[in-house]
């Protein structure tokens, strides 16, 4: 599987966001907000975040807590969620208050992401043009805008829980060619 890119800014996030409805639309929200691998998003339920200002979670991956504060655009959204707090926000319709599937998740970001104009699907909805989308993207895109923002590399390390330089660097787009175009710019 190809690596997937963080979507490069705030338009592109909203135009993915905007292609997508309901519970969807709010795993783009989520995802961006909250910068958590796609096996830790499914798992967040309507308690841990309606009504709430910060909410911990036990990474999968890691075993690292993470306590994540709530912006004002996931308050609003986790406001309007129905259910009870034991709920899956991502709950899935196939079993008993199980969330759905990573396998789902790609699936509903890819249509998302067709939708939006980002890629172009084959008939069985492989990516044929376009950048590689997937659940990752979320995570890399929340980087990317740290980055935009004015987050320095050691902070935006230290929230996506990377240990290396190079990790952070690849997550928000920064690649050799962008340092060498750089150097360019410079010539005088």
């Amino acid at each position: 599987m190809a690596e997937v890119s963080a979507l490069q800014t705030d338009a592109d996030i909203k135009r993915w966001e905007n292609s997508l409805h309901g519970r969807n639309r709010l795993l783009v929200t989520l995802g961006v907000s909250f910068g958590l691998r796609i096996s830790d998003l499914l798992t967040i339920r309507v308690g841990d975040i309606r009504g709430k200002k910060v909410f911990k979670i036990a990474e999968q991956k890691t075993g690292k807590v993470r306590e994540i504060t709530i912006n004002k655009k996931v308050a609003i959204a986790a406001k309007a969620l129905k259910g009870a707090d034991s709920d899956y926000v991502f709950a899935s319709r196939k079993g008993a208050n199980k969330p759905i599937s990573t396998t789902q998740a790609y699936r509903i970001l890819l249509a998302g992401a067709e939708r939006a104009g980002f890629v172009e699907l084959d008939e069985k909805g492989r990516i044929i043009k376009g950048e590689p989308i997937g659940t990752h993207t979320l995570r890399k895109s929340f980087g990317r805008k740290l980055y935009r923002s004015g987050y320095s590399l050691p902070e935006i390390m230290n929230i996506l829980g990377h240990s290396s330089e190079a990790m952070t660097l690849r997550y928000i787009g920064i690649t050799k060619e962008n340092v060498a175009t750089a150097y360019k710019a410079i010539d005088w």
